[in-house]
């Protein structure tokens, strides 16, 4: 795969009913790395009432490219958090202070803030990698104000973790921040209900390149060149941004356990990448006949001195909205 990549999700289709006008400019956010009211205006007010922006992320960074963070804050007046941008969940968590297994992130403290909200419900959310390892969350559901990239949208519900398992101590993040498909009542839902264009970019870089960013309201042109490819999301997908792939390729080689239709979903919060048994083979088989299965998780690998000298461009295979392969 290639040594950076540009993820574009465009919210046309969930959001129709409130595409804005189109906007010169953007805002960026830049991703971190880890070694992840009173009155309404006028409908024609509010659609023209936010530019784009972006904020830079941040890279989690062990030993490989884990998890890309960047900055929000919560809450007024605002507190600082940072969080994963996750596009394969919908709603956002952040500590609470009243969170006593939280060792090691920033909390938020409710009763500092004026335009709080508890809606007084509990609730219980599991998270995992798609390979047998699972964390868990208690959780709060409460509203107020948050704000990413210099954008702020008022009444956003998310979250107050009050309680977690100990596999989220060693994360330099505070929390996750939902960016998935039909996510009502996000904050960039909201957003885009206050006129930001209902689009957004995320430039993934690894750590070697650097300048990760989150791009809010649009794409930032200079990533990348040549058109922008539209893509439909399955009709079948149940709140992810899933696509549709015919074929999968390995330096331009297949083969029949690859040519078959598969789901993909692009997640933006997990650092795996997840096939079928039969499918993860046929691929690996394509690289080096090497590539062997290591321990019960579903993970392969090869010996450490042969990585270097594999070379591997993977392919997928998707029909755009002009019908087009």
């Amino acid at each position: 795969m290639s040594p950076s990549a540009l993820l574009l999700v465009l919210f046309a289709a969930c959001y129709a009913s409130a595409a804005p006008s189109p906007s010169t400019g953007s805002i960026k956010i830049n991703l971190s790395r880890h070694v992840l009211a009173n009155g309404t205006p006028p409908r024609n007010v509010a659609r023209l009432a936010l530019a784009p922006s972006s904020e830079p992320l941040q890279d989690y960074y062990k030993g490989t490219d884990l998890q890309w963070y960047g900055a929000i804050q919560a809450g007024t007046p605002p507190q600082n958090f940072t969080v994963v941008f996750d596009t394969g969940s919908f709603s956002g968590e952040i500590p609470s202070t009243s969170c006593s297994s939280c060792v090691n992130q920033k909390k938020f403290n409710s009763a500092a803030s004026s335009t709080f909200y508890d809606y007084h419900r509990s609730s219980t959310e599991n998270f995992g990698t798609g390979v047998g390892d699972y964390e868990s969350l208690t959780l709060s559901a409460v509203r107020d104000t948050v704000a990413i990239a210099g954008l702020s949208a008022a009444k956003t519900d998310f979250y107050l973790i009050t309680k977690q398992s100990s596999g989220f101590d060693a994360d330099p993040f505070d929390g996750i921040f939902g960016m998935g498909y039909s996510a009502d009542g996000t904050v960039f839902q909201n957003l885009v209900n206050q006129g930001l264009p209902a689009v957004f970019g995320m430039w993934l870089t690894p750590k070697s390149v650097g300048g990760a960013e989150l791009t809010l309201g649009g794409i930032d042109n200079s990533k990348f060149s040549g058109p922008v490819t539209y893509i439909p999301v399955d009709p079948a997908t149940q709140g992810f941004w899933q696509l549709v792939s015919s074929q999968y390729a390995v330096n331009g080689k297949t083969s029949a356990a690859l040519k078959k239709t598969t789901h993909v979903i692009f997640d933006s919060g997990t650092s795996n990448i997840v096939f079928p048994k039969a499918v993860t083979e046929a691929l690996y088989a394509l690289i080096s006949p090497e590539i062997k299965p290591v321990g019960t998780k579903g993970a392969y690998g090869i010996a450490c001195s042969k990585i270097s000298s594999l070379t591997a461009k993977l392919d997928f295979t998707f029909t755009t909205t002009a019908g087009k392969v």
